[in-house]
């Protein structure tokens, strides 16, 4: 296994990149859909961000299952941009699933599912 990239620079690893990149997606959420990519996909409706954060998770398995490293990587910086994107479609905070990743913290998953509401 390879060493972990370094940030960006200007940022403060993957919570300053995935901040920013929130911000960009929330900057154009009213953009001219003919020159914003963001623009467009927020245009379908959240139906249809969902359905390519879908599309781009299954791309990222194929790679995950078939071992192509540098397209998993690939792959996955696509699954976290239509994340963003599926999150705003539903004005849903990238900090609002940072909480429940803290909430869950030290938390045993047995204990966490038998803990869970049925839904």
């Amino acid at each position: 296994m390879s060493a972990p990239a370094s940030p960006p620079e200007g940022g403060a690893g993957a919570p300053g990149v995935l901040r920013r990149l929130e911000a960009a997606i929330a900057a154009r959420k009213g953009a001219d859909p003919a020159v914003s990519h963001t623009a467009a996909l927020l245009a379908r409706g959240p139906g249809k961000c969902a359905e390519k954060f879908g599309e781009e998770a299954v791309e990222a398995i194929v790679a995950a299952a078939a071992g192509d490293r540098a397209n998993l990587v690939y792959e996955s910086a696509d699954v976290l941009y239509h994340m963003l994107v599926m999150l705003a479609a539903r004005d849903v905070a990238l900090d609002e699933v940072l909480a429940e990743l803290a909430r869950r913290e030290g938390v045993s998953g047995v204990a966490e599912k038998a803990a869970r509401k049925p839904r």
